[in-house]
């Protein structure tokens, strides 16, 4: 449903949520192994995160990636979702169609209406903090 950069950056901003719950700093290669992910494309998604103020930074021997407690309140699913994919997944047609409309329907355009329509009321639902919380707490896993 997500492409591999959505889904990779949305586990990583749970990973590094997850970590700043405990004031630790992650590198790249941290996040890359708990999440499956390449470490060159890990790199990029974390320094898009934190170009649009998402993640923090600090550089240096000790330097890492934190995700500030505010900012993983504030922040949702679907920032992440609309930063890497847009937001085609809500508007577009389950069938590719350009001239899809309510007046113009496709033949799966009511039914997929309603599956867009909780997808997008479920990435508005979640911060990155309750992401975080929920694994910190074993109630919800990265791999």
């Amino acid at each position: 449903m997500f492409s591999k950069a959505c889904e990779y950056a949305i586990k990583a901003a749970i990973y590094v949520a997850k970590q700043s719950l405990q004031k630790e700093l992650v590198n790249v290669k941290q996040v890359a192994q708990s999440i499956d992910a390449p470490v060159a494309f890990t790199a990029k998604i974390l320094q898009q995160l934190n170009r649009v103020n998402i993640l923090e930074s600090v550089r240096g021997k000790h330097g890492g990636f934190a995700f500030a407690e505010d900012r993983q309140k504030e922040t949702m699913i679907i920032d992440l979702v609309t930063l890497f994919d847009g937001d085609g997944l809500f508007t577009n047609c389950g069938l590719g169609l350009s001239k899809c409309s309510s007046e113009n329907p496709c033949p799966v355009h009511d039914d997929f209406k309603i599956v867009r329509d909780n997808l997008e009321a479920m990435t508005r639902k979640y911060s990155f903090y309750d992401l975080a919380v929920k694994t910190e707490n074993g109630l919800a896993w990265l791999k």
